[in-house]
């Protein structure tokens, strides 16, 4: 009788782990995003590039093929209406000049699609498409973007450009994951590619070295995060390890330890007037850097301060506001508050790293196509096949 009982046990074991195995298998997500990418991509194959010398603003101190864009929350003094802008924290001003970030976007939304879309069929349509917007924006010498954003974020009467402007170059990110995805195809030629890199290496040099990129890296909350997101996926792209090395140890060090209070939420973000949209954009950013940075030898989801801070405390804290928004217990966002939450990348990334089911059916469960132009602003990754690598 024992020894029946003993083999029930391992049976039920073995039934137990092969339920596990096939649960895992089942997550797919070449196939969640399949039909999603494949109709975003198809939207993309005969768009046309635009790039920063599509448009001019007379405000710049910069040329046509300098990136360019204003504070957001900076409007005309009503006190002194010719005289410097004064900032308003969370309200956007719609006057202010963006076409250079919002063709930036676009272009990441376009690279992402098709990168994906290739990807998933190995299609060369899409990697063709993908190399004419990349020639574009990189190597054409008409229509190529100045590898420094010396423009960004200015204010009318205070500041020409600011180094708070870097993180505008965000949305280049998903761009090297979309290069390092059809970098092998047959549309990608080596010099077109060593060109490209060549451009990825000037800006990274430019944001490492530059005062703006100092203050940027020194800035303290969701700007230093994004800085360092930046840097990791450029010097990945250009294969930099000691830049990488910087990274992970600036992660550990100095973000985790700086930003994330020992509940797992982010003081600096709570205290600004949208702290919903901030806090979910942080944690969507920092995990995104142990996305790009984790190795089999040097895991950064597992990595844990002597305090126990880690990036898993952060998802635990947000993940009841993400699944039941009603129970934010602080200020509710001055402006998209309805708007979010989406696929926060979060949920998808820290998922997969912990093994946590509920995490991804809340990803897989929330809006994967979005159209509010704030929503699309903070939401970097928007095509994790380009992320996950099987």
């Amino acid at each position: 009788m024992k020894k029946l009982n003993f083999i029930g046990i391992l049976l039920f074991s073995f039934s137990i782990l092969t339920s596990c195995s096939s649960t895992k298998m089942a997550f797919n997500l070449n196939e969640i995003e399949r039909t999603r990418v494949l109709q975003n991509a198809d939207l993309y194959l005969n768009e046309l590039p635009v790039t920063v010398t599509n448009s001019y603003c007379a405000r710049s101190t910069g040329n046509q093929h300098d990136f360019y864009s204003e504070g957001d929350y900076w409007w005309p003094d009503e006190k002194n209406p010719d005289g410097p802008y004064i900032r308003k924290d969370g309200f956007t001003n719609p006057a202010n000049f963006t076409a250079h970030r919002e063709a930036l976007i676009r272009f990441s939304q376009i690279s992402g699609a098709l990168a994906s879309a290739y990807v998933l069929t190995h299609d060369e349509k899409y990697a063709q498409q993908l190399v004419f917007h990349l020639k574009a924006w990189f190597v054409n010498q008409d229509t190529k973007m100045t590898p420094n954003l010396l423009y960004a974020q200015a204010i009318k009467g205070v500041a020409t450009g600011r180094g708070i402007g870097i993180i505008d170059t965000v949305h280049l990110v998903e761009v090297t994951k979309a290069i390092a995805a059809i970098e092998n195809s047959k549309s990608l030629s080596k010099d077109d590619l060593a060109t490209i890199k060549l451009w990825f290496s000037n800006y990274l040099n430019w944001i490492t070295t530059h005062e703006y990129g100092i203050s940027e890296r020194d800035n303290g909350n969701n700007h230093s995060v994004c800085w360092t997101m930046q840097v990791a996926a450029f010097a990945a792209l250009i294969q930099d390890e000691k830049t990488m090395d910087f990274c992970r140890n600036f992660y550990k060090t100095t973000l985790l330890q700086n930003q994330m209070d020992k509940d797992g939420s982010f003081p600096l973000e709570l205290k600004r007037t949208k702290p919903y949209g901030y806090s979910l954009f942080n944690l969507d950013a920092m995990s995104s850097i142990c996305q790009i940075l984790s190795t089999k030898k040097e895991n950064l989801f597992a990595y844990t301060t002597t305090d126990g801070r880690n990036i898993e405390l952060g998802l635990k804290f947000m993940f009841p506001y993400i699944e039941n928004k009603s129970l934010w217990p602080y200020q509710h966002d001055v402006m998209y508050w309805d708007e979010w939450p989406v696929r926060q990348s979060s949920l998808l990334f820290g998922g997969l790293a912990y093994k946590n089911k509920k995490y991804i059916a809340l990803w897989k469960s929330l809006k994967s196509n979005f159209t509010t132009p704030e929503i699309i602003r903070n939401m970097p990754v928007r095509y994790p096949i380009l992320w996950v690598v099987k």
